[in-house]
């Protein structure tokens, strides 16, 4: 996936408020471990019987999970996006989860998106070709 210069800050959530973010980028640090198909299907029965997520929403779980994790606020695009689709399906809601390539040059990434947007996303996203997605009207429940 590919780099940023620079690692993401946030701010850093009280004490009480980190088990849930840390828990989601500790689940995401082994679920990025698997081969991308079965990622993929996983996020999808994952997904199942969510409600939509809105940008506000997803941006807060995208905030608290670079907050505690290094990986994520850093060098680890799938892992965050992973940990953050988590973080909104602990509360029922699933945001769209994406990844990626461009070929000039070649790059991967990983993101999220809400409300047809990608959430946070430093620079432009309109040059990556979306390979894997789990939106929510493909492994949801109406």
């Amino acid at each position: 996936m590919t780099t940023p210069a620079v690692a993401e800050h946030s701010a850093r959530l009280p004490l009480r408020r980190q088990l849930a973010p840390r828990c989601a980028a500790g689940a995401a640090r082994l679920l990025v471990r698997l081969p991308p198909a079965r990622l993929h299907r996983l996020l999808g029965v994952i997904s199942r019987g969510s409600r939509p997520a809105g940008y506000a929403e997803v941006a807060r779980a995208r905030r608290s999970v670079v907050s505690v994790s290094t990986r994520c606020a850093g060098l680890g695009c799938l892992q965050r996006s992973v940990a953050t689709v988590l973080m909104c399906r602990a509360r029922g809601r699933w945001s769209d989860w994406c990844t990626g390539f461009r070929t000039q040059p070649f790059g991967a990434h990983a993101w999220v998106e809400a409300d047809g947007r990608p959430v946070d996303e430093p620079g432009e996203l309109s040059v990556f070709r979306t390979v894997l997605s789990v939106r929510r009207s493909e492994g949801s429940l109406p």
